[in-house]
């Protein structure tokens, strides 16, 4: 038996579904006691300030947060922006801590560390630039060997715990940065 829903009967129908959902909606916003110290944007990272983690911006700032895998810039005249990452897969591979950008490079090259090709013997030796590099399009090096902040050509790992230890963004979003980062910014890892 098929029914014929009449324009009037569908006009009704779709008015009332806000009214079904009101008592859930209600309910979820009785549940919710926002915190007025924490300042949040519409994606849930958290809004940090340089102050809280270094005593001056110098050549800039960058704070790498791993619980909200986010990473907050500020320039040396304090412009802010944020950018979503990856970070590392487990805690072990987590560096915390006080670092610099001590190098910068378009097309970087890939070479995994030992204990990279000890856990995949499947890896490269070695990875030229390109689509294939899991560095992206640009790397900016740490005083932490092996670790950096570098795009990445898979973004399925941004906003998830997937790298060896870097922190990777968007390719469109590194390429914005880099330019902006100075050799000698400082970083810090919380």
């Amino acid at each position: 038996m098929t029914r014929k829903i009449s324009r009037r009967g569908l006009v009704a129908g779709i008015g009332a579904l806000p009214l079904l959902a009101t008592p859930a909606l209600l309910r979820a916003q009785e549940n919710r006691v926002p915190d007025p110290n924490v300042r949040r944007n519409v994606s849930s990272f958290r809004i940090r300030n340089w102050q809280d983690h270094f005593d001056t911006l110098g050549k800039g700032a960058i704070v790498c947060d791993v619980d909200s895998r986010a990473l907050h810039f500020w320039d040396a005249s304090g412009q802010y922006a944020l950018y979503p990452t990856s970070v590392p897969r487990t805690e072990e591979l987590t560096r915390r801590g006080y670092t610099e950008v001590v190098r910068k490079k378009v097309g970087p090259t890939w070479t995994p560390t030992a204990s990279m090709r000890e856990n995949d013997p499947s890896l490269p030796e070695f990875m030229p630039p390109g689509p294939g590099n899991p560095l992206g399009t640009h790397a900016m090096y740490l005083s932490w060997p092996a670790y950096l902040i570098h795009g990445t050509h898979d973004t399925r790992k941004i906003g998830r715990p997937s790298s060896s230890g870097c922190f990777g963004l968007y390719n469109e979003m590194v390429a914005e940065l880099y330019p902006r980062v100075d050799i000698g910014t400082q970083v810090r890892v919380i």
